[in-house]
């Protein structure tokens, strides 16, 4: 991966963070954020998703971290909590996006990562329900999430293979940065009180570090696995450059 950005991907950066962060806010406010009973979804992922697959994982990662460094900043004010948890975690959720997004793989190879992808976080919310630490209407609706968003992900791998990277690369990118937030979070809740606009609390239950990672996984999957390919594929039909499979974008 290139550690050094062209002039044209300093501009798609600075895009894409205005575009997160502006649409952050919004979702925030619940003007473009669907809800399920108490469990609010996050469609805004797909931007940075969308802009790491077609200018490279420089471009994804830091337009998401200062993004959502920027709505941090005015939803919860809270500098070091941003700068702990999600400002690293969408950068290494939107890099390995887009570094993946690259890639060439295997069509089992695809199907099995990203469904094992998956059941990770469908595993981890079974047992936070069994134990009864998550209830049950917010566990079925995590889970229905996730099967939704494997759905969308075995019929793409299917009907657009061009674009198998990107899917493998959202499932690995996106439990990267869910765990990152869930385990980060914990840890500062364990220092300092977390601020109202996060749900507030101080010294939290571990298992807390759990139901953080299952809810910005399952909030967010479907979104990167039902919007991603058709409005890549878009893209590459109306002409822009889009690297993926750059070698003859040979399927198998």
């Amino acid at each position: 991966m290139r550690w050094e950005l062209r002039a044209i991907e300093v501009s798609a950066a600075a895009i894409c963070a205005a575009l997160y962060a502006g649409f952050g806010l919004l979702a925030w406010l619940g003007i473009v954020c669907p809800m399920v009973g108490v469990v609010r979804f996050w469609p805004v992922v797909i931007i940075p998703a969308v802009f790491g697959a077609l200018f490279g994982p420089l471009v994804g990662g830091l337009g998401a971290a200062i993004g959502i460094f920027v709505s941090d900043m005015i939803i919860h004010g809270n500098a070091l909590l941003s700068l702990l948890a999600g400002v690293p975690a969408n950068f290494l959720c939107f890099s390995i996006i887009g570094y993946l997004s690259r890639r060439e793989l295997k069509a089992t190879d695809a199907a099995a990562i990203g469904t094992l992808g998956t059941a990770i976080p469908m595993a981890l919310t079974a047992a936070l329900c069994s134990a009864g630490l998550l209830s049950l209407d917010v566990g079925l609706i995590f889970t229905a999430a996730c099967l939704i968003a494997l759905a969308c992900l075995l019929a793409s791998l299917r009907a657009a293979p061009r674009w198998r990277g990107y899917q493998v690369g959202s499932v690995l990118g996106l439990l990267t940065g869910s765990v990152w937030i869930g385990i980060f979070v914990w840890l500062f809740s364990q220092f300092f009180t977390l601020p109202l606009a996060v749900g507030g609390g101080f010294k939290l239950p571990f298992y807390a570090a759990g139901i953080w990672a299952a809810w910005v996984f399952a909030t967010e999957i479907p979104f990167l696995l039902a919007l991603g390919p058709p409005i890549l594929e878009a893209c590459s039909r109306a002409g822009l450059r889009v690297p993926l499979m750059a070698a003859g974008a040979r399927e198998r």
